[in-house]
C-alpha cells in the first residue's frame, strides 16, 4: 500500500525561515522608537514648577528685574490671560501668547537675551491639561523659560 505524499513535502529542507525573527525585531524596533519619543515629551521638557507663598505680600513687578518676568495665567476655560502691574487682557489663544512675548521684546519690554526671562504661568486648579501643555510647549518653542505656578491650599 501506497501514500499519496507529494513528492516536495518529502524532500529535506535546508533553509531556515527567518520571516517572523524580521517581524520581531521590527516590533522591539517599534516598542523602543515609542518609548524614546514619549520619554523625551514627557521627562525631557525642563519644566520647573514654582510654589507661592500666600502668607507673604504679592511681589511687585518693581521688586524683580525691571522687564525679566511675565505674568501669565489660564483659568478653567482654557483662557490666557496677560497680567500686568497696571492691567490685564485676556489672549486669544496660543498664536496669541506667542505674538504678544514676541511683540514685548521687539518694544524693547523683555531683554534680547531671552534666558533672561522668565515667564511664571500661574494655573487654576481646574484648567485641563491641554491648554496647559500647549503653552509650556509653545512658550518654551520661542526660547523663553517658563514656570508653572501654583497656590498651595
Amino acid at each position: 500500500m501506497s501514500t499519496m505524499i507529494p513528492d516536495d513535502e518529502l524532500e529535506d529542507r535546508r533553509g531556515l525561515n527567518l520571516a517572523p525573527m524580521v517581524d520581531f525585531l521590527f516590533l522591539i524596533l517599534a516598542v523602543f522608537a515609542v518609548l524614546a519619543v514619549t520619554r523625551t515629551a514627557l521627562y525631557d521638557s525642563e519644566v520647573n514648577l514654582v510654589k507661592m507663598d500666600t502668607q507673604a505680600p504679592p511681589p511687585s513687578m518693581a521688586d524683580t528685574q525691571p522687564g525679566y518676568t511675565v505674568l501669565l495665567s489660564i483659568n478653567d476655560r482654557g483662557q490666557y490671560k496677560w497680567v500686568t502691574e497696571f492691567n490685564e487682557f485676556f489672549l486669544d489663544g496660543i498664536t496669541a501668547v506667542k505674538y504678544e512675548l514676541i511683540k514685548q521684546q521687539d518694544l524693547g519690554l523683555l531683554p534680547e537675551d531671552k534666558s533672561k526671562t522668565k515667564v511664571l504661568l500661574h494655573i487654576d486648579k481646574n484648567a485641563n491639561w491641554e491648554s496647559i501643555a500647549k503653552v509650556i510647549f509653545a512658550v518654551k518653542e520661542i526660547g523663553y523659560q517658563i514656570c508653572p505656578v501654583y497656590s498651595p491650599e
